[in-house]
């Protein structure tokens, strides 16, 4: 994609965030709650996710754990645009509406500890959870994914796709793939480290040595950074799948054009084409050069066969005169 398009694909992202931003601004000053039609602007704290999904779990676990979410999010966010074959800017930027709204509340646990919730639809004697504006632009961003798979799905999925398989070299590629998954464990591996004994050893200078504290906060920490850990390892397995793909795949297709322009007895071929998002795009030129020379050559051995057949018949004829 061009500069210009991966600007249109980021923009949707900061304007999330600095939206959200501003409008939670605003709302940390409504000292009584504002009345508009049916929306109604009232000032509330969110200890949890969207909705106050999980409000009710331990604070370290809650909001250390969300907040870390978010820079997980960020990563396969990244991840994703890079690996996605098309360019679809609706899907780009329906991530980046997403992404957008998750860090803004993300930003605000990171800063206070808690959620700035401040809009309400009241119908009657219905009336919504409480959310905020980041909220809501997330549910837009979802609905532009959702679009964007219906509509373009036959090109994230190809039917009619030369190259289905994505283990073209099994060996190559789950080696690859794990390399990829135990490189992330080992970074993991440090991080839990350092960050429990840390964790522990703080704790422990502040109240002293307490069995029932230590289990409450270590534990929780435990259990998130071990799932955490798993979906780490499990994208980037897929990562080094589809990476290892955009490599092993090339390699697979360059090696079946040679051997097709080694044993073919034809003169003319197809030319040889990568993917898009495939590695090695120098083997298109090389595949060009080494068809051009065959393609010269056999021409030139059927002349000079042709031509030693004409001599050779000339002779016949001269010698029976």
């Amino acid at each position: 994609m061009t500069r210009q398009e991966w600007l249109l694909v980021l923009l949707p992202l900061i304007s999330t965030w600095t939206l959200d931003r501003s409008s939670k601004l605003w709302a940390l000053m409504i000292n009584q709650p504002i009345r508009l039609g049916y929306i109604e602007f009232s000032l509330h704290y969110n200890p949890g996710a969207m909705l106050g999904l999980f409000s009710n779990l331990p604070a370290v676990l809650r909001i250390v754990s969300l907040s870390t979410a978010g820079a997980f999010l960020v990563c396969i966010y990244l991840l994703i645009q890079y690996l996605l074959p098309i360019k679809s800017l609706t899907l780009r930027a329906g991530l980046s509406v997403l992404l957008g709204g998750i860090l803004g509340n993300v930003t605000d646990r990171i800063l206070m500890g808690h959620v700035v919730d401040f809009i309400i639809l009241r119908f009657d004697t219905f009336y919504s959870p409480v959310f905020n504006v980041a909220d809501a632009l997330q549910w837009f961003g979802y609905v532009l994914i959702v679009y964007a798979v219906i509509r373009e799905g036959d090109l994230l999925w190809p039917e009619n796709n030369v190259r289905k398989r994505y283990w073209v070299n099994t060996r190559f590629q789950l080696k690859y793939s794990f390399l990829l998954m135990a490189i992330g464990l080992g970074i993991a591996l440090i991080a839990s480290i350092f960050s429990y004994t840390y964790l522990k050893v703080t704790i422990t200078e502040l109240v002293g040595t307490q069995p029932k504290t230590l289990e409450r906060f270590l534990m929780p920490f435990l259990e998130t950074f071990l799932l955490m850990t798993i979906g780490i390892s499990l994208a980037l397995f897929s990562a080094g799948k589809i990476i290892s793909h955009r490599m092993a795949g090339p390699l697979y297709a360059f090696e079946r054009y040679v051997d097709l322009l080694l044993n073919s007895e034809t003169t003319h071929f197809h030319k040889f084409k990568l993917r898009t998002n495939d590695e090695f795009k120098h083997l298109e030129t090389l595949a060009d050069r080494l068809k051009t020379r065959i393609e010269q050559s056999q021409t030139q051995t059927q002349s000079q066969t042709y031509k030693n057949e004409t001599e050779i018949s000339d002779s016949e004829t001269s010698k029976s005169s």
